[in-house]
């Protein structure tokens, strides 16, 4: 008898568009990326307000690949920052909705992922999940420390493709992935490098506020003059939060986030535009190296992954610096949908149960 097909919504909203697919079972039978233009988003001033023009054009996407909602098995959307919970799949529920309309551990994309999915589910009556929120939480104790007891480290990184990959990598070196101990670093528009040991997270940069600087976002600052230019009166608070995501790094060095038009004026011999790159690569490596130290240096792999792993100039410089430490694995590009399919998957085959939020 010929495994059952499941067919499953996933919905991924991202800063300036919502990635949307059809999957049955592992594949992807459509897919789009639909952007919101700036004039669409000029006025909406919270990312709650963007709920009902991202929830129109997904349902558009399903009018235009008429797709029937009585054939739909699930609806996944992407998990935001919630409360610290474990990883797995979850089903959407009120309490979790009411914390990503208040974004309780901050405002992003991510938290409209379960309101969608919901909003969608709802109305043919099957269930709403999200899998490896951004908020996971698989810290060991050591890792919560600051230093200061006023701020504690905070787990929030991409884990939907930390995990993801970590399966796969494990699975490709014959290794039980209970058993493994990897680094991997996630590479796109925010960075999240972390070791995992037994599949789990246990220390990570904070994407928001640490760690290397990335396209847009400024990674970890010199504190005492990042605190002379919050005092300064010369930025409002808004303005700071923006400097450090969303406006930080390869964009406040280059003027733009676009790694492929930084690319192109590397070949062009723009030698500013190389050395911001190298230097990114720089602090990518040396937090690889850093995170190598809490697991003992007894590493399976370096894994690279996300969307900047396309760019082998960058991969040659992380390589160049962290090779000594391990073998280094290449997952190129951002596997969060699939990632979101299986997960919802899992689910419905009875592998694994959802959890309670």
């Amino acid at each position: 008898m010929a495994d059952k097909i499941y067919r499953l919504l996933v919905i991924n909203p991202g800063s300036t568009s919502t990635k949307v697919a059809l999957y049955e079972n592992d594949e992807s039978r459509a897919e789009k990326n639909l952007r919101h233009s700036e004039t669409e988003m000029r006025n909406l001033d919270t990312i709650l307000e963007q709920l009902p023009l991202r929830l129109q054009a997904v349902e558009l996407f399903l009018r235009e690949q008429k797709i029937k909602l009585a054939d739909l098995d699930a609806v996944v959307g992407r998990g935001g920052l919630f409360r610290a919970i474990d990883g797995g799949t979850y089903l959407v529920n009120d309490r979790m909705m009411t914390d990503a309309r208040e974004g309780k551990q901050g405002q992003h994309s991510s938290n409209l992922g379960c309101l969608l999915a919901s909003a969608i589910a709802t109305t043919v009556g099957i269930p709403a999940f999200v899998v490896d929120p951004v908020s996971v939480d698989e810290f060991e104790s050591m890792a919560r420390y600051s230093g200061h007891p006023l701020l504690e480290r905070r787990c929030l990184s991409h884990a939907l493709n930390l995990h993801m990959v970590a399966r796969w990598v494990a699975k490709k070196l014959g290794i039980p992935l209970t058993e493994s101990k990897f680094v991997i670093a996630h590479l796109g528009g925010g960075i999240s490098v972390a070791p995992l040991k037994g599949g789990r997270i246990i220390d990570v940069n904070d994407a928001t506020s640490g760690g290397p600087f990335s396209p847009e976002r400024s990674g970890g600052l010199p504190l005492q003059g990042f605190i002379e230019l919050c005092f300064s009166g010369k930025y409002s608070k808004a303005e700071i939060k923006k400097m450090v995501m969303g406006e930080g790094g390869l964009k406040a060095y280059l003027g733009t986030a676009d790694a492929q038009e930084i690319e192109n004026r590397i070949q062009q011999g723009d030698a500013k535009a190389a050395e911001v790159m190298a230097a990114m690569a720089y602090q990518i490596a040396k937090e690889i190296g850093a995170m190598a130290t809490v697991l003992s240096g007894r590493i399976d792999a370096i894994v690279l992954t996300g969307g900047l792993t396309n760019y082998q100039r960058l991969i040659d410089w992380i390589g160049e610096r962290v090779r000594f430490l391990a073998p280094i694995e290449i997952i190129a590009g951002e596997f969060e949908m699939a990632a979101m399919a299986q997960g919802g998957l899992r689910v419905l085959r009875g592998e694994e149960e959802a959890k309670e939020y």
